[in-house]
């Protein structure tokens, strides 16, 4: 038994080395995974833009910015001069918090009167507006603690007041309610897997049932063909989705803010370049075991991971967060949750839907090259 053993053990590694691609699979893509994914898995949140809104302009003022930029959690987004701007700046996530300092403030201060300071926090993501807030009013205590530990030290009776205090305002999710954040999270993450493997399988049906050949002999061009499997599968994709997006405005109290032709136009776009995806993994595949897992795996991680839909993108290491510019769910979750919960218009997520645009039509033109090559 043992010889037979030893010669079975023999045999798997010669077949092993001759295999090099499965070789480097089962060695190199772990590690990858473990690298990628374990710089991505991060629930501490930092780098958060900031706006600043200082009516003021004190020194100060500008020492309180500076408190928030040298915290190592708030990043220096840009200032805003009206309030105007500084909807633009939040709308568009140029900036997830905007610190408003009224004008005063520095000669409240040496007047020992007490000042409050607004922070203004982006609510589409419940966790990072509940960490904004909390870093924030420590923030603001340790700048009026300071503020007030001045103002014994120049004398005067009474009972010590704190001088500088915050309020909050959360915008477009005041309650901080988790199914606002999680639910545009889950429809992207739902939609994303089942249009790619919904669509990896098409080619590779035509190919297991033997009716490929015949395909190629007809006077269809690679182009076409691409196109009459992506449209079947994408209005039942579509249709699946907005049926998601319904049941879950009626069981989550998710609102619709914004245009409905633009949450169309949104997961329209996105499922496009979903079905690309799966008709380019179908053209590498060669059975359906192996589309299915291609496409669960070129799906679901990224998705999860790195969408933004569970761990905040800016928390990432710079090589992470350029890897996920190639996730389309980073665009579509972002554009997403600035129409149903912000109620923004096309000019605010425009650059989001150039996106998806882009990632659709690369996702089908490098599935109708593929076919090309197969059919010569």
């Amino acid at each position: 038994m043992m010889v037979t053993a030893r010669a079975m053990v023999r045999k798997e590694l010669r077949q092993i080395q001759r295999d090099r691609r499965t070789l480097l699979i089962l060695v190199f893509v772990p590690a990858l995974f473990l690298l990628l994914y374990g710089y991505a898995l991060n629930f501490d949140i930092r780098n958060i833009d900031l706006a600043v809104e200082d009516q003021d302009g004190s020194t100060a003022s500008r020492e309180l910015v500076a408190a928030f930029t040298n915290s190592g959690y708030f990043t220096y987004a840009g200032a805003a001069h009206s309030q105007r701007e500084l909807d633009w700046l939040i709308d568009t996530n140029a900036a997830r918090a905007a610190l408003v300092i009224p004008a005063g403030y520095g000669r409240d201060l040496r007047n020992r009167v007490p000042v409050r300071v607004q922070v203004v926090v982006n609510g589409d993501n419940a966790n990072t507006a509940s960490a904004v807030v909390g870093y924030a009013g420590a923030i603001v205590a340790e700048a009026g603690a300071e503020m007030l530990a001045l103002a014994a030290g120049g004398g005067g009776g009474g009972t010590p007041r704190a001088l500088v205090s915050f309020e909050p305002r959360v915008w477009y999710n005041p309650q901080l309610r988790s199914a606002l954040f999680l639910v545009p999270g889950l429809i992207a993450y739902i939609s994303m897997i089942t249009a790619v493997i919904s669509t990896s399988l098409a080619v590779v049906r035509e190919k297991e049932r033997g009716t490929m050949e015949q395909i190629r002999m007809a006077p269809v061009s690679p182009l076409a063909f691409v196109i009459g499997k992506t449209i079947p599968y994408s209005v039942i994709a579509f249709v699946s989705a907005v049926l998601i997006v319904l049941v879950s405005m009626a069981l989550f109290g998710l609102p619709q803010n914004g245009p409905w032709w633009l949450l169309f136009l949104t997961i329209a776009l996105f499922l496009v370049g979903a079905q690309g995806q799966g008709l380019l993994i179908s053209t590498v595949a060669s059975t359906q075991q192996v589309a299915f897992q291609l496409a669960l795996l070129s799906s679901f991680l990224p998705t999860f991971i790195l969408s933004g839909f569970i761990f905040p993108i800016t928390s990432m290491p710079a090589a992470v967060q350029a890897i996920t510019h190639i996730v389309p769910a980073r665009y579509f979750v972002a554009a997403l949750r600035s129409v149903v919960l912000k109620g923004t218009n096309i000019d605010v997520v425009w650059t989001q839907l150039v996106a998806l645009v882009v990632f659709a039509s690369v996702m089908l033109g490098l599935s109708a090259l593929r076919l090309k090559r197969e059919w010569r």
